[in-house]
């Protein structure tokens, strides 16, 4: 099983469900893994995207790390099977890289990554989600997954009226837990936005706020002082990812959980996450996103990591909402899994058949990640692999 082509793809994605309301210029890239393996008279094709909120990376792809898997060709295959193997694709990607500097060569990376490992599992003839538990010699009982409902936008237009109807949305299609955005108004508007969505979703840490790294030490203190009375689930992205000093004396004075990690893209950036910015083991919650922390072999040695300073592995909520993610935290036994059910679009969520049910959520038992199951989504990939043909 060799790889034939790699074919990427970058693409503008929006944070809202609305067409009309400006996208605020995000994108990712679309990548398709091509390899001779046939299943049912068609090659094995694995797909993977940048995950959401950085940026399409097409050329770090097309120029550095496609092309060490197109020439790399015998090493990459196990020799006990003969099917590509995707932690000797990673380190193939890896060849020659220095170490520091991660910029967001880490998210090129593993975003090639999702895609191997859903060629990879589909040519086992297994979902995801079993694949990794095979590759990881574990048997654990797969269990439904809690998920949340991501989102919580600003509108520019009737602000908690929009939130409110989407708080309503994500409650009837069997959420039961969910994240907003602050930090870009007023406190007190803000915390008319919680009040709204606390309204809908009940009291309790059932609701998560995200700041998107919005205050200096002296607002995250305030904000702080007065979030606190809501019992919030958690505090997400409360300052400048590398203000180690704010975030620990934000957990100094925020009793309640506070949720760090999205724009931390390594092993050793996630170390210096946990130890320097004082964050609470089974207390405060981690987010790293697995395709922007170079793939899934690197993320695996983040657990080890966390696991070694006394984290549970339930504290990981790894950033995303979509598919991937999804298989990952079945697999590996994490704390929960973020979905965007309608922003981010065609990419976040889940097949289009999924239930939610009471706040959980099961991977997909189809080949590989599932991404067929999505008809928006899979038109993309398909379309990416025609046009390349």
């Amino acid at each position: 099983m060799r790889i034939k082509g790699v074919f990427e793809r970058t693409l503008p994605i929006s944070r809202y469900a609305d067409p009309s309301i400006p996208s605020g210029g995000l994108d990712t890239s679309a990548v398709a893994v091509v390899t001779d393996q046939i299943c049912d008279g068609e090659p094995i094709i694995g797909y993977g995207f940048s995950s959401i909120g950085r940026f399409g990376q097409r050329g770090l792809i097309r120029d550095r790390f496609a092309p060490r898997l197109m020439s790399a060709g015998k090493p990459l295959i196990d020799p006990d099977t003969g099917l590509l193997d995707p932690y000797r694709a990673w380190d193939a990607m890896m060849k020659g890289e220095k170490p520091g500097g991660h910029g967001e060569r880490s998210v090129a990376v593993g975003t090639l990554d999702m895609a191997i490992w859903d060629a990879c599992a589909k040519a086992a003839e297994l979902p995801l989600f079993r694949y990794i538990q095979k590759t990881l010699a574990t048997t654990d009982e797969i269990k439904p997954v809690p998920v949340y409902a991501g989102g919580g936008y600003y509108f520019s237009e009737n602000d908690t009226l929009h939130l409110r109807d989407e708080m309503e949305g994500f409650l009837a299609a069997g959420f039961t837990h969910a994240k907003i955005k602050v930090g870009a108004k007023s406190i007190e508007e803000d915390i008319e936005r919680i009040e709204v969505a606390l309204d809908v979703l009940g009291e309790g840490p059932c609701l998560a706020i995200d700041a998107i790294y919005s205050y200096t030490l002296e607002e995250v203190l305030k904000a702080g002082t007065e979030f606190e009375r809501f019992g919030l689930w958690w505090f997400e992205d409360i300052c400048d990812p590398l203000d180690f000093d704010t975030i620990a004396a934000a957990t100094a004075a925020y009793k309640p959980p506070i949720a760090a990690g999205e724009a931390q893209f390594s092993l050793p950036d996630a170390r210096n996450l946990i130890k320097y910015s004082q964050l609470r083991a089974n207390h405060d919650i981690l987010l790293f996103d697995i395709a922007h922390c170079y793939g899934l072999p690197e993320y695996l040695g983040i657990i080890k990591m966390a696991e070694g300073l006394g984290w549970d592995r339930s504290s990981f909520y790894p950033h995303g909402g979509h598919l991937f993610t999804l298989h990952a935290v079945a697999a590996l036994g994490l704390g929960g899994a973020e979905l965007n059910p309608h922003n981010f679009q065609p990419f976040g969520g889940l097949t289009d058949d999924a239930v939610i049910d009471n706040g959980y959520a099961l991977p997909p038992e189809l080949p590989g990640i599932g991404f067929e199951g999505r008809k928006d989504l899979f038109q993309v990939f398909h379309d990416l692999v025609r046009d390349n043909s």
